[in-house]
Order: C-alpha cells, then sequence, then structure tokens
C-alpha cells in the first residue's frame, strides 16, 4: 500500500479584494523583488517553479524574505511541501485588482547583475 502523500500548503496570501495598492508598490520597489516576478512572469510564463529556481544571486535567507514580501502583497502564491517552497505569480488576480500593472513588471529589463552567471546569458 503506497504512502499517504499531503496536499502541498498553501501559505497565507490576501484575497483579491484585500491587495492593498501601496502594499504592492512597496514590495515591487526593490530590484530584486521586481526581478522574481519578472522570472515568474516571462520565464516561468505563468507557471509553478521551485524558489530556488529564480536564479537571483543572493543569500537563500534573503530571497526567502523577498519572496514573503511578495507573497503578503499578494503577487506571488506560494506552497510547500516538505521543505520546498514553489510558488506561482498571481497573474488573474492582479489583473483583476490593479489591471495593466503586470504588463509594466513583464516589460521591465531585469539587470544582469542581479542575476546568477548562468541564468543572464
Amino acid at each position: 500500500m503506497p504512502a499517504h502523500v499531503e496536499a502541498p500548503e498553501q501559505l497565507p496570501q490576501p484575497s483579491v479584494a484585500e491587495m492593498d495598492l501601496p502594499v504592492v508598490m512597496d514590495a515591487l520597489s526593490d530590484p530584486i523583488r521586481l526581478a522574481i516576478l519578472h522570472r515568474y512572469l516571462v520565464d516561468a510564463a505563468g507557471g509553478i517553479r521551485s524558489c530556488g529556481w529564480v536564479g537571483i544571486d543572493r543569500p537563500k535567507s534573503t530571497l526567502t524574505h523577498h519572496f514573503r514580501v511578495l507573497r503578503e502583497a499578494g503577487l506571488l502564491e506560494q506552497h510547500k511541501e516538505g521543505l520546498t517552497r514553489s510558488s506561482r505569480a498571481r497573474v488573474e488576480d492582479v489583473e483583476q485588482r490593479f489591471p495593466g500593472l503586470l504588463d509594466l513588471v513583464y516589460a521591465w529589463e531585469v539587470p544582469a547583475a542581479l542575476m546568477r552567471d548562468e541564468i543572464a546569458a
């Protein structure tokens, strides 16, 4: 008999109605967070990816903080399965609340200095 597999736990995030523009804009004011969201929008095409996939050249603790800020603003959805966290951009929710905002993130050019060498090339 196969072992029982738990579904990934969704971490707390605001509902669409709870998303607050100043909080969202504050989350997007940091180039690292902007680069993380850009990667999920452009390179993941809205799909789910592990947090380590993002390829930002910063310590894990720093990235954990940035992912939390993005999730608490409502820009990312995160699931925890064991020690792994996976994220995806909340495209539909953000578009519903703030139409056109993600177009600006999508069009932004990520500075190569933020990315690990194998990602930036």
